[in-house]
């Protein structure tokens, strides 16, 4: 700790423009009678994804108690669709989550999410209101929209319908020295993320991720008939802001990917982790047909406000916490 690390990382005159855009973004969710819901943070529960790593909490009753281990949540997602499936309409959350290890220009550990979830829509009529918001914050009125297999086409000659790994991943090593070896989709994920979102320019939507990247999406098929996940990302310069599904709500399955993201921690090495299995009673129940995504607030704000560290639009960022 460094005691001469008392001020703000952002200046006042940013901090009162970050709360502005706060109230906007809750104005745009309260004329669509969208409710505000504030789930908690801390959950018996961690996330799945092998790829992000939860903040553990130690929790006692009293001081000599043993200690409950309890999770900071990386998203709401798991709390919100439990409201969904107990009838709550469309709904939305702005709220602190976290994440262990990132920590960068874009990136801190704990970070302003807004998720949101509408009935009666699927991830394609969702870009169209994720755009609006973005919009009305940032004045940005272009989007285009490629699916996953157009940008593997245009930037790296790929067809990933019909690329083999051994393909994929020669194709990485063209373009930087990467040492050992990945499954397919972790090719994808290389070449996505170093080659291709670097090139990406303006406001995109990315759309029919690979049906094996789904996480917690609808499945459905392209033009061609090919398996793909109904799932969007949005990248403003290269940079992602927001990530929606077409919500899965099948339980079967969802139980199903759940113990397939366990796996796939234990074949990485990674802890077991509890896992949210009031999700799975939650879709047995019947969760509306919906679609849902997060978005960085952030994130949002750095474009908004022209910033471009993180640091810049936080009171306080992980080095004066």
């Amino acid at each position: 700790m460094n005691i001469d690390h008392w001020q703000p990382s952002a200046t006042l005159e940013t901090l009162k423009k970050r709360a502005a855009m706060l109230a906007q973004i809750r104005h745009f969710f309260s004329i669509r009678n969208v409710l505000e819901v504030d789930v908690p943070v801390l959950s018996q529960a961690a996330v799945s994804d092998p790829y992000i790593d939860s903040l553990t909490v130690e929790y006692r009753s009293f001081t000599e108690d043993a200690v409950q281990h309890y999770y900071l949540q990386s998203s709401p997602e798991y709390a919100m669709k439990r409201l969904l499936a107990a009838g709550s309409g469309c709904i939305y959350q702005m709220s602190k989550v976290f994440r262990n290890g990132e920590v960068g220009s874009k990136h801190n550990p704990e970070f302003t999410m807004l998720e949101w979830y509408r009935l009666g829509m699927d991830d394609q009529t969702l870009m169209d209101e994720v755009a609006a918001l973005v919009t009305c914050i940032t004045g940005i009125e272009k989007f285009k929209r490629l699916s996953y297999r157009q940008l593997f086409l245009h930037y790296l000659k790929i067809d990933i319908n019909t690329a083999s790994v051994a393909q994929l991943a020669a194709r990485m090593r063209e373009q930087i020295e990467v040492s050992g070896e990945y499954d397919r989709d972790g090719w994808l994920n290389l070449l996505m993320s170093h080659c291709i979102e670097p090139q990406l320019q303006g406001a995109v939507f990315v759309y029919h991720y690979p049906a094996s990247q789904a996480a917690l999406a609808k499945l459905t098929s392209d033009r061609d008939g090919v398996p793909v996940a109904a799932r969007f990302e949005l990248f403003i310069e290269g940079v992602e802001l927001a990530n929606g599904y077409h919500e899965l709500t099948d339980a079967a399955e969802q139980s199903r990917r759940f113990a397939a993201d366990q796996q796939l921690r234990a074949e990485l090495g990674l802890p077991q982790r509890p896992q949210e299995l009031r999700l799975v009673k939650a879709l047995e129940q019947g969760l509306p047909d919906c679609a849902g995504v997060a978005l960085g607030v952030d994130r949002l704000l750095m474009l908004a406000l022209g910033k471009t560290q993180i640091a810049e639009v936080l009171p306080f960022d992980f080095s004066r916490a």
